[in-house]
């Protein structure tokens, strides 16, 4: 039988992930049974403490074990830390270390939402692929620059390393890990029964797009006030970097140093966020929406459009905009 650790990390409160990610492997243990196979996991919850809190004491979570009992382990689940992540960081250190050993000694690590930034503390996911909530990956990429950071991504899976993005799409991640342990049919059983979408790869439809404000350089910050105040018109990266009096090169350079993107990438992103409030609020037209971010070719909206949400404007609207006429 191999064994699933559930951590239950100190100084965090998100009891939905420890809860969901136990009940839906404890299905799928249950399915094997009555399929007429053994038990694929021994799934234990395991931490610090004897017994942690959540919701101001609200419910609190009594792991079954002490992590220094667990000296071999199959598979590890780290739950989200919701916000708390600096300060779960902080007080965790004997958590970290144990996830850094288990990993070298042969066990498959997933994070989800936030824990990512637990999983990034161990220095496992230096050079690697990583996904986060999008609220807080600014955060994440200014704190980890060593990680590959894809937002977009809604799991990643890179050398036995499973990260996923925010809040309950954690659920899809607990599916993909099903399928990968069990079986495909499983997999279907445990989406059926706690009725998840399967298959779904990317948290692109979900992200609200805030800018990426966090760094001290004043001529990025200038640029980027002004592409958004500038959202209706085409603008030239070019022009911006005359404007702002930098070379096109070291223009690009500082802006993909401080935000993460290229200039264009960012007024792309600026665009493509004001055209979904359009979209979702407005009676407009596709192409009303379009002239009114600045494009007047149809096809170049639609492509950008669906590189940044992962649907054409057109699926984004009927998704969003319950009373538009389309």
């Amino acid at each position: 039988m191999k064994h699933l650790t559930i951590l239950v990390p100190e100084g965090q409160n998100n009891i939905s992930s420890i809860a969901g990610a136990y009940k839906i492997f404890t299905k799928a243990n249950e399915y094997w049974k009555q399929t007429g196979r053994t038990e694929l996991f021994k799934i234990e919850l395991a931490g610090i403490a004897k017994e942690v809190e959540f919701h101001d004491g609200l419910f609190a979570v009594r792991p079954h074990t002490h992590i220094s009992t667990i000296t071999k382990t199959d598979l590890i689940i780290i739950p989200s830390l919701n916000h708390n992540y600096e300060q779960a960081i902080k007080g965790n250190d004997a958590v970290i270390d144990w996830i850094e050993k288990r990993y070298k000694d042969g066990a498959e690590v997933a994070s989800i939402c936030t824990g990512a930034f637990l999983l990034a503390s161990t220095g496992l996911l230096d050079g690697r692929s990583c996904s986060t909530h999008w609220s807080v990956a600014e955060n994440f990429r200014l704190m980890f620059d060593k990680v590959k950071l894809q937002p977009d991504k809604l799991i990643t899976d890179e050398n036995g390393i499973y990260t996923n993005g925010g809040a309950y799409s954690f659920l899809n991640l607990m599916i993909y890990l099903v399928e990968k342990y069990y079986d495909r049919q499983t997999a279907i059983f445990c989406a059926k029964v706690f009725q998840i979408e399967m298959d779904r790869t990317s948290q692109s439809s979900f992200i609200i797009f805030k800018g990426q404000k966090q760094h001290d350089d004043d001529m990025v910050q200038n640029v980027q006030a002004y592409i958004e105040s500038h959202v209706d018109e085409k603008i030239s990266m070019d022009y911006l970097s005359s404007k702002f009096a930098v070379g096109r090169r070291s223009f690009d350079r500082r802006f993909i140093k401080a935000t993460g993107n290229t200039p264009l990438e960012y007024a792309q992103r600026v665009k493509m966020e004001a055209a979904k409030k359009q979209l979702e609020n407005s009676r407009k037209t596709i192409n009303e929406v379009m002239y009114e971010v600045g494009y007047i070719d149809v096809k170049a909206f639609r492509e950008v459009f669906r590189k940044i949400t992962g649907m054409s404007p057109l699926e984004y609207k009927g998704r969003y905009n319950k009373d538009a006429v389309v």
